[in-house]
């Protein structure tokens, strides 16, 4: 069992990481010319043959209003389309095109090519290990609950906020 010293060092180590790869994602984004959001749907939509808007919202925990604009500005430029499907037309599947593939690759190109660095940097001994831990706390941070409650002072009003994170 962890003792409090480990876990306000496990803390540390993940606020710190969680801030990293944030910045990466806004930067890896603003060389591509979308927005974050835009550039976690293509990748979503990259993963599949396409996706429903429903599915799209699942996947990327947002609600189908927000996923709705993203998706709406993603056909806009040009990057993704919809396409009815034949057997139920209520169904749209949403869609790369050719540009929008194009962009995915330089996306994912990208992240391989830094989480490969990342990789390298860590001693040869210990990078295994690394590998082998982070699925069990993939694993342990899904079923977790928070289970706290923080009361959170914003704008001069004090609000409870459920499992927020503060820093």
């Amino acid at each position: 069992m962890a003792d409090a010293n480990s876990a306000e060092i496990f803390r540390e180590i993940i606020k710190t990481c969680v801030k990293k790869l944030g910045l990466l994602q806004k930067a890896d984004a603003a060389c591509c010319g979308i927005t974050v959001a835009q550039c976690h749907t293509l990748v979503e939509i990259g993963r599949t043959n396409g996706l429903s808007l429903n599915e799209l919202s699942e996947a990327l925990t947002l609600d189908k209003s927000t996923m709705s604009r993203t998706v709406d500005n993603l056909v806009k430029t040009g990057l993704v389309e919809r396409q009815s499907d034949n057997e139920d037309r209520r169904y749209t599947k949403i869609t790369l095109t050719a540009e929008g593939t194009e962009m995915v690759k330089a996306i994912n190109s990208g992240m391989e090519e830094y989480f490969e660095r990342v990789l390298r940097s860590i001693p040869k001994e210990k990078c295994e290990a690394v590998i082998e831990i982070l699925p069990y706390l993939l694993t342990a941070v899904k079923n977790t609950e928070m289970g706290f409650a923080v009361r959170q002072v914003c704008s001069g009003t004090t609000q409870d906020k459920g499992g927020a994170n503060c820093e």
